[in-house]
């Protein structure tokens, strides 16, 4: 159980619920991975599962077109936990054949070439670094946009037929910066300059006041497309405290 001493008592409740439900992933999942961002939350629950030694493994998206900050942060993880961190890369003659036929950042002229994109660089990544578990886990949360409003701890993934669980689902902005200030997580430096959600460089700005968590990322489209195809075929599980703890 993860040192909570130095929380308010609100956070220590929920540290050790995300504890707990961790742990009854692995215990349940023999072969389950965490896709991570390198992004606040994500570098939140990489603490929680290497700091523990939790069995759950972790690995990461390389679209080819991430900041040099996000980069980065493979060896600040490398350093601070001894993990390499598995990276998938989209497979180049998809890429190339995306760019000869549309250009570079065609992603801009129309949500259909944005999400074409996006399923070459990271849906198919992501479906190879799925292939053959049973589970995995996000660091989604409901707070951070319109579309993840209706968010479940559990649900099925029906495009991959597996099991999925975000266990962050409930936490605030503040919760998680709460977590990352008290047990020194290493952070990703774009945070600092007003990047809340970090993507690829070209579809990640800065966000404004007053702006929700994800206004950054595809800021050309509406609200109500603001996803890449990685978390939209989901079937809700309703999860009891009493099972998540087990």
């Amino acid at each position: 159980m993860s040192d909570v001493h130095n929380v308010a008592p609100e956070l220590a409740a929920k540290i050790e619920r995300l504890d707990a439900l961790l742990d009854s992933i692995a215990a349940r999942h023999a072969n389950v991975k965490f896709a991570s961002s390198l992004a606040a939350e994500d570098m939140l629950l990489t603490h929680a599962i290497l700091s523990r030694g939790v069995k759950i493994g972790i690995f990461s998206l390389n679209t080819g077109r991430l900041h040099a900050e996000t980069l980065g942060m493979f060896d600040r993880v490398r350093e601070r936990y001894g993990y390499e961190i598995e990276q998938y890369h989209p497979q180049a003659a998809a890429v190339d054949e995306y760019v000869n036929a549309h250009g570079l950042n065609a992603f801009y002229e129309s949500i259909d070439l944005r999400k074409r994109c996006c399923e070459i660089r990271k849906v198919e990544p992501l479906n190879r670094a799925l292939a053959g578990v049973s589970a995995w886990v996000t660091g989604q949360r409901r707070e951070q946009s319109v579309t993840r409003a209706e968010l479940h701890e559990e649900e099925h993934d029906a495009a991959r037929n597996v099991a999925k669980f975000n266990p962050l689902a409930d936490w605030t902005e503040a919760d998680v910066w709460a977590y990352l200030g008290a047990f020194d997580v290493p952070v990703n430096p774009l945070h600092a300059r007003g990047y809340p959600s970090i993507g690829c460089e070209p579809c990640t700005r800065a966000v404004r006041p007053g702006e929700d968590s994800r206004a950054g990322r595809w800021w050309w489209e509406s609200r109500d497309t603001k996803e890449c195809g990685l978390h939209i075929t989901t079937i809700p599980i309703a999860v009891s405290t009493e099972n998540a703890s087990a």
